[in-house]
Order: structure tokens, then C-alpha cells, then sequence
């Protein structure tokens, strides 16, 4: 059974490890990455960032994670969501739990109004989760990351969490 929960620093030799095993199957929609990204010490710099993260876990073992990034308060209260899924768990929903968790929290503990997310254009599965969290495609950026060695052209898409004014300062 599959659960959602909250990254913590102690997540980062198991965070590693599930980098690690999916490294095959996450070339074609990721960066290169150095030798020392798979490691313990790299996951545990990455987890003191200062995004929110959020683990799809099947007892201890990460078979998911979903990142919200570069998050905004003020007059924005906007973030970006980033997820990737275990290669063995692909198409069994897990993406979807990962992206609701995100919502509600960027709605209800952040009070967030906005996030975005992209996909490469090819990347139909993707799509096909962010349609089903309500996610609307605003356009398309040329050459918008550097992935699997090449500048892509990606789509991008927005959730509206709420419409309530942000807090006064």
C-alpha cells in the first residue's frame, strides 16, 4: 500500500537510493546529472533547500516524490510543482496522490492561489495527471529546460487554488 507523507532530512540515503534505481528510467524527462547527485550527501543537501517535498512511500522504500519550488507569498502566492514516479509503480495512481497532497497543502497550510507545473511535449501520462488534478494548459515555452542533454520545448500548465485576496502585510 502506498502512502503520501512529508520529506524529512533522515529521507536522503533512502532518496538516493530510489535515484539511483530509477536513474534508467528517468533519463529521457530529466537533466544530466553528476556521479554525486545519487548520493546520500547530495540528497541530504537537496532536502535542507527549502522546498517542499513530499514522498510516495511503500513501507520505508520511495517509490515517488513531488517537490513544490520556487514558492512566492505576498500579492503572487505562487509555487512551482515538480513529481516523478517509480518506474515499477508507473500507472497505479501514485503521481496522482503525490500532486493531491501538493494542492492541499499549497491551498490549506500555504495559502497559495497558484501553481504551475510543465511537462515535455511528448509527455502524455503527465498531462493526463495534471488534467485529472484540474490543471489547465496556459501554453507552450521553446527550449524552456535543459533535459536528457538538449534544450526542450515544454507545456504549461496552472491550477487556480482559490481566488481569496492574500493576507494584508
Amino acid at each position: 500500500m502506498v502512502g503520501i507523507r512529508e520529506a524529512r532530512a533522515s529521507d536522503a540515503e533512502a532518496l538516493a537510493e530510489a535515484l539511483a534505481r530509477n536513474r534508467a528510467h528517468m533519463r529521457r524527462t530529466e537533466p544530466y546529472r553528476a556521479e554525486r547527485y545519487y548520493t546520500a550527501e547530495a540528497q541530504a543537501e537537496r532536502l535542507a533547500d527549502g522546498g517542499r517535498r513530499w514522498f510516495a512511500v511503500d513501507g520505508e522504500r520511495i517509490v515517488g516524490a513531488a517537490i513544490l519550488s520556487g514558492i512566492v507569498l505576498g500579492p503572487f502566492r505562487s509555487a512551482s510543482l515538480g513529481y516523478w514516479v517509480d518506474g515499477e509503480t508507473v500507472g497505479r495512481g501514485v503521481a496522482s496522490l503525490l500532486v493531491a497532497e501538493v494542492l492541499r497543502a499549497s491551498r490549506d497550510e500555504l495559502g497559495l492561489h497558484r501553481i504551475e507545473a510543465c511537462t515535455l511535449l511528448d509527455n502524455h501520462a503527465s498531462q493526463r495527471v495534471l488534467a485529472k488534478a484540474g490543471f489547465e494548459r496556459i501554453g507552450t515555452a521553446p527550449r524552456y529546460l535543459h533535459i536528457a542533454g538538449a534544450w526542450r520545448d515544454h507545456h504549461l500548465f496552472q491550477r487556480i487554488l482559490h481566488d481569496d485576496p492574500p493576507p494584508l502585510a
